[in-house]
């Protein structure tokens, strides 16, 4: 599958409060020719910095402190009031994906990624978003 070139240029945000797993879903995401995606290990930055950027995805960890994922998602819903969350949640804890998807997260991907997996589901994630975003406009 390849992206087209409003899927590629789409505003990704990914979180994580481990390094490594930040590095290695930038990579990803950079090596599969997306270009602007941001990243941060701090979950109390995640709002302010959906407010400037307005995201169309945000790659979320549920497992962080001070906040969780879970806790991230709560507050992304005041931002996202008449719109789906932009949210796929990556995470080591499969058993949670019914949790995180019934608070809101669009899709998840149990860690470790399988990338061809990851690259799938980030681009039909942001597709829905454009068309989602289109039909509002």
């Amino acid at each position: 599958m390849t992206p087209s070139a409003r899927v590629l240029a789409a505003k990704i945000l990914v979180v994580d409060d481990q390094e490594a797993s930040l590095d290695l879903m930038e990579q990803i995401l950079h090596s599969a020719g997306y270009k602007s995606v941001l990243s941060t290990s701090d979950p109390a930055e995640v709002y302010a910095l959906h407010r400037l950027h307005q995201f169309d995805l945000i790659l979320l960890d549920l497992k962080m402190f001070p906040m969780d994922g879970f806790m991230v998602m709560d507050g992304l819903k005041t931002l996202e009031r008449d719109r789906d969350l932009p949210v796929m949640v990556i995470a080591a804890e499969p058993e949670l994906e019914l949790r995180a998807l019934d608070a809101g997260a669009g899709d998840f991907v149990a860690k470790p990624v399988q990338i061809d997996e990851v690259l799938i589901r980030v681009c039909k994630m942001i597709e829905l978003r454009l068309m989602e975003l289109a039909r509002k406009a």
